[in-house]
C-alpha cells in the first residue's frame, strides 16, 4: 500500500520519530512494552492492523506489564482533573446520584483492597449503574481470573483510543 492511500491519521503516526511514537500509544496505554511493540512494527497499512498488533502485544503482556498499564487509569467515578481522555471514557458516570458515587467509591476501595489495583473496565458507552453491578460481579473473581478480564478490558480501551489515534486531526 502507498503513503497516499494510507489515511492521514495512521500515516502521520507512522512518520512520528520514534520517542515520539513512543509517546503517543503511552497516552493509549501506559505499558512501557507494549508501546515498544507497535512503536517497532510501523509503518502500518491500515487502522486496523496497528489494533491488530495492539491487541497481540496485550496478549503477551507480564503481570508486570499489565500492573504498569493499569497504573495509568484512574478509578471509575475519579476521572483525572484536566484529563479529556479519562472523562470522556468514563461520561457514564456524569448523571451518577452522591450514593452512588459513594458506593462505587466503596467498591472501588475493596476491589483495590483484594486485588492490588484499580478496579478497570471499559467504561466507554457504559451507565454508572453498570459499571457498579461489574465491579460487584468481578469482586468475587480469583485473582487470576480476574487478571485475564483486565487484560481484555485494557484491550478493549486501547483499541478505541488507537482509533482516535489514527483518526484525529492533526
Amino acid at each position: 500500500m502507498t503513503s497516499t492511500s494510507t489515511p492521514p491519521g495512521l500515516a502521520r503516526f507512522n512518520a512520528l520519530e520514534e520517542p515520539d511514537a513512543l509517546a503517543a500509544l503511552h497516552e493509549v496505554c501506559a505499558s512501557t512494552e507494549w508501546a515498544r511493540r507497535l512503536t517497532a512494527a510501523r509503518p502500518y497499512a491500515t487502522a486496523e492492523d496497528l489494533r491488530t498488533v495492539g491487541d497481540a502485544a496485550m496478549a503477551e503482556l507480564t503481570t508486570a506489564d499489565l500492573e504498569e498499564a493499569m497504573a495509568g487509569h484512574p478509578p471509575i467515578g475519579r476521572p483525572r482533573p484536566g484529563d479529556p481522555t479519562s472523562a470522556r471514557e468514563q461520561r457514564g458516570m456524569a448523571g451518577a446520584s452522591a450514593e452512588l458515587k459513594a458506593e462505587l467509591l466503596e467498591l472501588n476501595l475493596a476491589y483495590q483492597e483484594k486485588f492490588g489495583h484499580v478496579f478497570l473496565i471499559c467504561a466507554t458507552g457504559r451507565t454508572a449503574e453498570q459499571m457498579r453491578d461489574a465491579v460487584k460481579e468481578r469482586i468475587g473473581n480469583a485473582p487470576e481470573q480476574e487478571r485475564e478480564i483486565v487484560r481484555t478490558e485494557l484491550g478493549k480501551i486501547n483499541r478505541i483510543r488507537l482509533a482516535r489515534l489514527v483518526e484525529e486531526d492533526a
